[in-house]
């Protein structure tokens, strides 16, 4: 499975949870972020899975 899924990240749980879940619930292995949340903030979390993982920088290049 490869593509880019866009989170609204609550708080109180780390980007990295969030990755870890994703992992979890879809069964890969390759999955990244393309930045990190602070856990008290809330906000919208790009999340990249397979081969998706390549493009991350080119996704944290852009403005917001």
């Amino acid at each position: 499975m490869d593509g880019v899924i866009v989170i609204n990240k609550p708080k109180g749980i780390t980007s990295f949870d969030v990755v870890h879940e994703v992992s979890r619930f879809l069964e890969i292995k390759k999955v990244g972020h393309t930045g990190t949340l602070d856990p008290l903030a809330e906000g919208v979390l790009i999340v990249c899975v397979g081969q998706a993982t390549k493009i991350a920088e080119l996704l944290t290049s852009y403005d917001k």
